[in-house]
Order: structure tokens, then sequence, then C-alpha cells
């Protein structure tokens, strides 16, 4: 398969070391969707981002920092929203997103993000709207509240190399911990030992490389706008031959 015109290969060692562990000898999976929550703060002097530790019982990436995600289960797409995805990002989401591409699924995602986040670090989004009845949203039916997307800016794509026993093809969200209202965060059996880590401090932290690789991404951006706008072009991270290979969707 052709690689992408505007596809480079990636400078970083330890990436590709990451493309490579495991391909060829794990099951062939295809990647399930899934999405995650980049949680900025930028109250103090620097921005910090709320990270927990994945339990060392998992079978995808276990003891390592991670930021609150999974994967987009079948009836995401079907809960009612306070609000809508900004245009721009519906626009990026949909950008060589797999068959079948909708903005059903676009919308999906992001609402998976927010309930992923609830449910892993208790932060809940959320806005007056239609009340879910289904088990995964009683506690914003608890509070008569609908999940909210529009503060949220898809920063980042990666796919999880094959030869995994999990493989992802997760998009990453953003948005700034003062655009969502309360947001104290409690440790749960999915993320431990919570904290708001420093862009200074991301290299002492145990985290898997592409997670690294896209904090970078973001801080670029932040320094090239501190609000991080919506639908700015996103890093799009695959492994092709061993090797990861950096886009822009």
């Amino acid at each position: 398969m052709a690689e992408p015109k505007n596809a480079e290969q990636n400078t970083d060692p330890g990436l590709d070391k990451e493309a490579r562990r495991g391909s060829g000898n794990g099951p062939k999976l295809r990647p399930r969707d899934a999405a995650t929550l980049i949680l900025i703060d930028r109250s103090g002097s620097e921005p910090t981002l709320l990270m927990g530790k994945r339990h060392t019982a998992h079978a995808f990436m276990p003891d390592t920092y991670v930021f609150p995600g999974g994967r987009r289960d079948r009836g995401d797409g079907y809960i009612a929203a306070a609000d809508n995805l900004h245009p721009a990002v519906e626009e990026r989401l949909l950008n060589r997103m797999p068959k079948p591409a909708s903005a059903f699924r676009a919308r999906a995602l992001a609402i998976t993000a927010v309930r992923e986040t609830f449910e892993e670090v208790g932060i809940l989004m959320g806005g007056p709207g239609p009340v879910s009845r289904h088990p995964d949203w009683s506690g914003f039916a608890s509070r008569r509240m609908a999940p909210s997307i529009s503060p949220l800016r898809y920063v980042a794509r990666a796919i999880t190399p094959p030869g995994r026993t999990r493989r992802f093809d997760t998009r990453f969200f953003a948005c700034f911990r003062d655009e969502i209202g309360n947001s104290d965060a409690e440790s749960s059996n999915e993320l431990l030992d919570l904290k708001w880590v420093g862009l200074s401090e991301v290299g002492q932290i145990e985290m898997p490389r592409i997670t690294q690789a896209i904090i970078t991404e973001l801080v670029n951006e932040l320094n090239h706008d501190r609000s991080l706008p919506f639908g700015r072009p996103v890093p799009f991270y695959q492994a092709r031959y061993g090797r990861f290979v950096r886009e822009l969707l």
C-alpha cells in the first residue's frame, strides 16, 4: 500500500522500537474505535495534564500512565448530548475515518471520551439536556445532565501497531479544565494514582512512547496558540513496516 503524500517517517528510535514490539508474533486483530481525553489545567505557571496509572492486571499497557479513555461502546452514538461537536472537529474526525464514515460515528467517539472520563476519574462533562436511562449514564441522569462535547478539540490519532493482544484506533481529544465546571478527579479501579503532570515533568513519568509523542505534539500546538483552536491539522500515527509513520489529517 502506498503511503499518503504527506506521510513522514518518525525520527524517534524509541517510538519505532514500540512499533516493532510484538510485530508478527501476535494475533491479526482489526483496530477497534477508541477515544481518550487530555484535560489541561492552565491556571498555573505551566499547563498540567491529568493522567493516571493503569492497573497492573490490565492486558493492555499495564502499570503505565495514560489519559482517561477506552473503546467506543455500541450504544455511545445513541446517547443524547447537551450540545454539538464544533463543526471543524467533526470535519477532521471524518477525514480518513474507516468505512462506514459518518457524523454519527464522529459524535459517538466524542461521547466515548466523555463517558470514559467520568467512569475512570469521576469528572462529569455535562450540561442541561435529555437524560439517558442507560446504566452507564446513571451518574449523569442523577444530576439531570447530558454529556457535553462542544469543548472538545481533536488533537491526535494513533493506531496500535499489529501483533498486540489489543489494538485500538484511538482519537485523542483535549479541553481545558476551566471550560467544564467542577473537575475534581477521583481514582477508580481503571486508573490509579491520578496526578496533574506538568509539561516539564512528562519525561519523568512512565508512559507509552506514543503518549509522549502526542504530548509533544500538544505542546507544540499550545506554543503556537495557547487557546488550542478548533480544527487545527491533526497528527496521525500508525505503524508501517515496523516503523511509525506520521501524517496530518
